[in-house]
């Protein structure tokens, strides 16, 4: 708490406002936007890769979370106070840092695959930022943000070296899918353990149980996109390749925003609801564009 007291005594409305900014570039919406932008139009491989670390580090920080049920640090410290407009985005407990782990889980898996020397210094340097930003924003203590960052990175190390067993060989392709699903799984039976058992809120339980949807949908839409699907991210032009963009992201937002309305919020609607979300990026929604895509080529010949 020392570092953040220190912190906080150099706030200033400018500095509140440039590390609110910076906090955003480890927000889960533009995380989702970059992986479906690279999944869709560029690069299905290097998406994978990203995928993997994202999901796989996720769930290990959301584990950790309800573990260890550190509060944040106004409730350690009750004469502590974060910037307010980072405190409705701190959701959950505060070890490891969310926030953090998402920002490492893409712009470090972005440094190894930069060949410039300052793009990969930009990108490190990004989510060096965005782990900063969290802490001078008052939202996670140095433990919370150093914990998250040792564990994505070493994630997305272990990833990025195996990454031809996971992305080119087909042998195992069955069982990495199984293994994930079951991890996904397991997190989610020990958050609504601890939930029914009282141990932990169900808002706390939520995060996590969204982090296993999640997962679980990646493991399924993984493993269906390639061995059925195989659809390839090439379009005619790159006006052709914006439209397919927005049209998915649109639809994406669409599910997002829609499902709680007719499923409510509850902790199984919303593992659902990420379940759901993540097999229309990776498989539906590519399926539908895939159709288009090979009734063009048939009119063509």
């Amino acid at each position: 708490m020392a570092f953040l007291w220190l912190l906080s005594e150099i706030r200033t409305p400018f500095l509140n406002n440039l590390m609110q900014s910076v906090t955003y570039f480890g927000q889960e919406m533009l995380i989702v936007v970059v992986i479906c932008a690279l999944y869709w139009c560029v690069d299905k491989r290097f998406a994978y890769l990203l995928g993997f670390t994202y999901f796989t580090a996720g769930l290990g920080v959301q584990t950790l979370k309800i573990a260890f049920r550190i509060p944040r640090p106004w409730i350690l410290d009750p004469d502590f106070s974060a910037v307010k407009s980072a405190v409705p985005a701190a959701t959950g407990y505060s070890f490891p840092s969310g926030h953090t782990q998402s920002a490492a889980a893409l712009y470090f898996p972005l440094a190894l695959k930069a060949k410039p020397m300052f793009l990969k210094i930009f990108c490190i340097l990004l989510f060096l930022l965005v782990g900063f930003s969290r802490m001078y924003l008052g939202c996670h203590t140095p433990k919370d943000v150093l914990v998250s960052m040792a564990l994505t990175i070493t994630v997305s190390l272990i990833i990025w070296h195996f990454q031809s067993l996971l992305l080119d060989d087909t042998r195992y392709l069955k069982r990495i899918a199984a293994l994930l699903a079951v991890l996904s799984l397991a997190v989610a039976a020990y958050a609504l353990a601890l939930q029914d058992s009282g141990i932990i809120e169900t808002k706390y339980a939520l995060d996590c149980c969204k982090a296993s949807g999640a997962g679980l949908g990646f493991s399924i839409g993984w493993y269906a996109e390639r061995t059925k699907l195989n659809f390839d991210t090439r379009t005619e032009n790159i006006p052709g390749q914006l439209i397919k963009l927005f049209i998915g992201l649109l639809s994406a937002l669409f599910i997002k925003k829609t499902f709680p309305f007719f499923f409510g919020s509850s902790v199984l609607a919303k593992m659902i609801e990420y379940f759901i979300l993540v097999l229309w990026i990776l498989i539906i929604y590519p399926y539908f564009f895939s159709l288009k895509t090979n009734n063009s080529k048939r009119r063509t010949v």
